[in-house]
């Protein structure tokens, strides 16, 4: 069995952090969405993997490389442009060949990975299976509907009318068979390739769709509350270690991860939090939920449910929460200038200010 991990799309929603990066290497507690991805295809005992990759390829393919890393045999399958998720499977068809396949979406985070549904497919042999769960808002997901038995009878691209909350999950394991589907595709009313039209032609053709409903958590990290949510998650499975330098004017509450270079000084800092390495915390609170990324600078400031890249710098500021704060980015106190903000922000970017 082989994978296929997409992770060609632009990330509109994240902008304009994804202006300069890709939404897949958008960090998790310090660690970038597609390497849970990747480490739960390895533990899957799966070797091979092809991924996907669009304007972001050069970003993806230095942070991936050749897969070695995460025990992988990568093979990079460029894309001119994100036209659905079975365009991926278009594209990946001569990579692919015959041999089974498990598409895994780049972006998405599933705790408890994927062995047992690998396992089973071995098992059970389906023509695909397909992963599901139960989502108040089913119009923003493709959706499928069961029969009394359990068995899909239909599946639906982003629905105006749902018949029912069960939305697709970005897990998918299909056998060769998908490839005729997607080959007789139409692009959909998006101008897409739909994985859910090539799936629904599967099962009008008689073909075995099985599905299980996911038993941990999924999230789709496209969103800055999606990414937020989930690195609360993650840290909330952290063990506290101390492998870089905390003075006896600090404090650490709860599981503190700091990691080695990282000074913490005068500070207060309540767990869950991660703080990466050669990163300088002084005169701060960081409150719950924080992640701060290598070489950042923390000073005078009181940061809580955030995510801060590699080398920010947030000095003298009052309470910051549930922010995603991009690479090299300053975020400064204006001192003398009561109730004026001076702000210099690029495309997309979204600010609230206390007033």
């Amino acid at each position: 069995m082989k994978a296929l991990v997409l992770a060609g799309g632009s990330g509109t929603r994240l902008r304009p952090i994804t202006h300069t990066l890709a939404k897949q290497l958008v960090p998790v507690a310090n660690k970038p969405v597609l390497f849970y991805g990747l480490e739960a295809i390895a533990a899957a005992g799966i070797e091979e993997v092809g991924v996907v990759v669009g304007a972001t390829h050069a970003s993806i393919t230095k942070a991936v490389g050749d897969g070695s890393a995460f025990g992988l045999r990568i093979t990079y399958l460029p894309q001119t442009s994100p036209l659905g998720l079975a365009h991926g499977v278009l594209i990946a068809r001569e990579y692919l060949g015959d041999d089974d396949f498990v598409m895994y979406l780049g972006d998405n985070f599933i705790v408890g990975g994927i062995t047992g549904l690998v396992d089973g497919f071995r098992r059970d042999r389906p023509d695909a299976h397909i992963m599901l769960t139960r989502v108040p808002d089913p119009r923003q997901f493709g959706v499928a509907e069961l029969d009394p038995r359990g068995r899909v009878i239909d599946l639906v691209e982003k629905p105006q009318e749902p018949k029912s909350d069960l939305a697709l999950v970005g897990v998918y394991l299909f056998s060769p068979a998908v490839h005729d589907a997607v080959a007789r595709l139409t692009p959909s009313r998006r101008g897409e390739l739909e994985i859910t039209d090539a799936i629904r032609a599967m099962l009008r053709s008689g073909l075995k769709v099985k599905s299980s409903l996911v038993s941990g958590y999924w999230k789709d990290t496209g969103s800055v509350a999606d990414m937020l949510e989930v690195n609360r998650l993650v840290l909330a499975s952290v063990e506290a270690r101390i492998d870089g330098a905390v003075d006896e004017h600090s404090e650490l509450t709860g599981p503190v991860v700091v990691s080695p270079g990282a000074v913490i000084e005068r500070s207060r800092i309540v767990g869950p939090a991660v703080i990466g390495q050669d990163a300088h915390v002084l005169d701060s609170f960081v409150g719950p939920n924080t992640s701060i990324a290598a070489k950042c600078r923390v000073a005078g400031s009181e940061i809580r449910h955030s995510i801060i890249l590699p080398r920010a710098c947030l000095e003298g500021v009052r309470r910051v929460e549930s922010s995603l704060i991009g690479h090299d980015v300053a975020v400064t106190a204006a001192p003398g200038v009561r109730g004026t903000h001076r702000l210099v922000l690029g495309d997309h970017s979204k600010v609230r200010i206390d007033v």
